[in-house]
């Protein structure tokens, strides 16, 4: 009798744990992604702890699991151990694994868990993914999808994420595997590195396979080449690679925020490169001892990894404090919203560049391209810079205070780690545990992103029937 009643209740019990699950996914999106993130940490940390996962056939410390984990599902790439040495053929491929389920991005994994979950997207679904892909989705709940997709597109847009993902990582190890053999890689393992290296420049990674790196690639510009396009393609997010896969050759049809995302991330790659180059053109560790065409195309490389691809040919501790500088205000930049980038966004950057442009020329709106930009998304830009830099801050001091090292180094990999970049001054090998834990919780609050975050805690959006008599403060 006691066991047809424990069987009953166990019936009841998976009903109603759906229709929990089910409700989480629908009513708060971004908390259940946050969710789904630090379940997928914790997992990958215990595989990465296994025997069967180091090389050496030892246990991995909690510290360097947990980070190496943590860079992981947050595409950053920054690392406490020698990737190439220390994981066996066992983790290097659930490292592979899960670079690739990172990369998809937090909401989009959020909706694709949810359709999953609740088998189809209803109307309110739809909505909520659409608001997920929509600057203004810090409301938290349904919002204007007309300014990303349209609700019946939601769904091949989610479609979109794979399969873009599968196809672009496909056709960079097609290219990479022919330049990675001429480069004196062995045939057969050019057969893994070549995919290896394909999904860390989509995911904005930065891992690589081989003891030394892209260094070893300092000299073929066609492996580079194909590295820095796999990246800007990551960099410019699913909602633009939708949008050119369907209107290349109709500008008109593109949306204002692919317009910006890709106008702002040309801007920057080729100011950046500038920018390195006038200040490193004497420096003899870096660019001093190359030639014209050499420094010139190692500086729109550095400009290009700066951003979030995370591959170096210079050793970063070599570049002058100014350009160390430059590069943390690129990166903390990053690359386009809902991409395999990290940073506050380019978008989040061109909305406030226009608003301080129109409040300059005296204009009572922010309008570009024949589009009025609403002052709840200037206000959310202004948000997501605030709490970044107050995120970059606090662990900058608290990092410094552990570890008493210079400045610019700490705040060199705290932004590395806050824009999910995965450069470093050589600083992240060395910090202690206490050091690692903060500069983990770095990087996955600047992976889900300060949105995200506000939007999980505040769960709800309340509506304000009235207003208050309005008074200026003098601002200045």
């Amino acid at each position: 009798m006691s066991s047809k009643l424990s069987a009953s209740s166990r019936r009841r019990a998976f009903p109603r744990a759906g229709s929990f699950i089910k409700r989480v996914v629908t009513s708060s999106p971004s908390r259940f992604a946050i969710v789904v993130f630090a379940s997928l940490i914790l997992l990958f940390t215990a595989l990465l702890s296994m025997p069967i996962s180091s090389r050496e056939g030892t246990t991995t410390s909690l510290s360097d699991a947990l980070f190496t984990a943590m860079s992981t599902i947050c595409v950053t790439g920054l690392v406490t151990v020698d990737m190439a040495t220390h994981w066996s053929a066992f983790g290097q491929v659930i490292i592979f694994i899960g670079v690739n389920i990172g990369g998809m991005g937090v909401l989009t994994l959020a909706s694709l868990m949810g359709m999953v979950i609740s088998k189809r997207l209803g109307l309110r679904a739809k909505l909520l993914a659409a608001g997920d892909t929509n600057p203004l989705r810090a409301h938290g709940g349904p919002v204007n999808e007309s300014q990303t997709v349209r609700l019946g597109e939601v769904g091949q847009l989610l479609t979109t994420v794979a399969l873009s993902t599968l196809l672009i990582e496909a056709v960079v190890a097609l290219l990479l595997y022919p330049g990675l053999v001429m480069a004196g890689i062995d045939p057969l393992v050019a057969l893994w590195e070549a995919p290896y290296y394909a999904a860390m420049s989509f995911t904005n990674t930065g891992f690589t396979p081989n003891v030394g790196g892209v260094t070893v690639f300092a000299d073929d510009y066609f492996v580079l080449t194909v590295l820095m396009v796999s990246v800007f393609l990551g960099s410019i997010g699913f909602p633009v690679i939708y949008t050119l896969a369907k209107h290349v050759w109709h500008v008109q049809r593109w949306s204002l925020h692919s317009k910006l995302t890709l106008i702002t991330t040309v801007l920057l790659f080729f100011m950046g490169a500038a920018v390195f180059l006038v200040l490193e053109y004497n420096n003899p560790r870096t660019f001093g001892s190359m030639d014209a065409f050499d420094t010139t195309f190692q500086a729109l490389f550095l400009s290009s990894m700066t951003r979030s691809g995370g591959f170096n040919v210079i050793d970063i501790a070599d570049l002058n404090g100014s350009s160390m500088l430059a590069a943390c205000m690129l990166m903390f930049v990053g690359g386009g919203s809902a991409s395999t980038a990290g940073g506050i966004k380019v978008t989040t950057l061109a909305v406030l560049a226009i608003a301080v442009w129109s409040e300059a020329k005296g204009r009572q709106s922010v309008e570009v391209f024949g589009r009025r930009i609403p002052s709840d998304v200037q206000r959310v830009a202004l948000s997501v810079v605030a709490w970044g830099a107050t995120i970059v801050a606090l662990s900058t001091i608290v990092i410094a205070q552990i570890t008493k090292a210079d400045i610019i180094d700490v705040l060199f990999d705290v932004i590395s780690a806050f824009g999910t970049v995965g450069l470093s001054s050589g600083l992240t090998a060395q910090l202690p545990d206490s050091a690692t834990y903060v500069l983990a919780a770095t990087i996955f609050m600047g992976r889900v992103g300060t949105v995200t975050l506000a939007a999980a805690v505040a769960a709800t959006s309340r509506s304000q029937l009235y207003s208050l008599p309005v008074e200026r403060p003098i601002v200045g």
